[in-house]
């Protein structure tokens, strides 16, 4: 094994393997950039400091990536999938919540009802995003799951919140700004903070909506 003018082991025998250094060039002398970049971390050695999976941006730490499997020596980055469509979204309406929301005596409180009959419906969560809220023509607003009833919450915004697909078959919700709040399993979400979600959890927004994640039907 040949070692490079800065003192590292190194398996090739033209550029360092470990900081891109020309083999043979003298000491201190600038190594290629371009060499620094390709050249693997050979396994138990510190990755350059800095560097990034050019896929998903996730610090290096080693010759592949620790997300999403791509390879610095060169070869080709590793496909990121995602397997959004084995999960779906279940809409229903929760009593119990809404006695919460009402006994916070906000100043609409007293026009809201609770819904008679709210039967459940199901949403399959595909692609790489769902937009949850209230569909209208006026906003161009016509969100993947779409709360506009009947019944229709006046608690829900027309852009509430978004779920997005994560790499590695997940999901994370998101709160744009809602005018009323989102809370995921009874704790409050904070604006543009992505909260993961699987299956489970319970959506809360609106006066009386729950949403629950659970695996879908193959």
């Amino acid at each position: 094994m040949a070692t490079c003018p800065q003192g590292h082991a190194s398996g090739a025998d033209d550029y360092c393997d470990v900081c891109g250094a020309r083999m043979g060039a003298a000491v201190g002398q600038a190594a290629d950039p371009s060499a620094a970049a390709a050249a693997p971390a050979p396994s138990g050695q510190a990755a350059p400091p800095g560097q990034e999976c050019p896929v998903c941006r996730t610090p290096r730490a080693g010759q592949f990536c620790e997300v999403c499997g791509h390879d610095y020596s060169g070869a080709a980055p590793a496909r990121v999938t995602v397997s959004g469509a084995r999960w779906e979204a279940v809409t229903a309406a929760d009593r119990a919540y809404y006695d919460q929301v009402i006994a916070q005596d906000g100043p609409d409180a007293h026009t809201v009802a609770f819904p008679p009959y709210c039967p459940e419906r199901s949403f399959a969560l595909t692609g790489e995003q769902v937009r949850i809220g209230r569909r209208s023509r006026i906003r161009g607003s016509d969100p993947e799951i779409d709360l506009s009833g009947p019944p229709e919450d006046p608690g829900v915004s027309h852009l509430h919140a978004v779920l997005l697909a994560q790499g590695d078959g997940t999901w994370s919700l998101v709160d744009p700004g809602s005018a009323n709040g989102t809370r995921v399993n009874g704790k409050p979400v904070t604006v543009n903070v992505p909260v993961p979600v699987g299956a489970g959890d319970r959506i809360h927004l609106g006066a009386w909506t729950v949403i629950t994640i659970r695996p879908g039907t193959p």
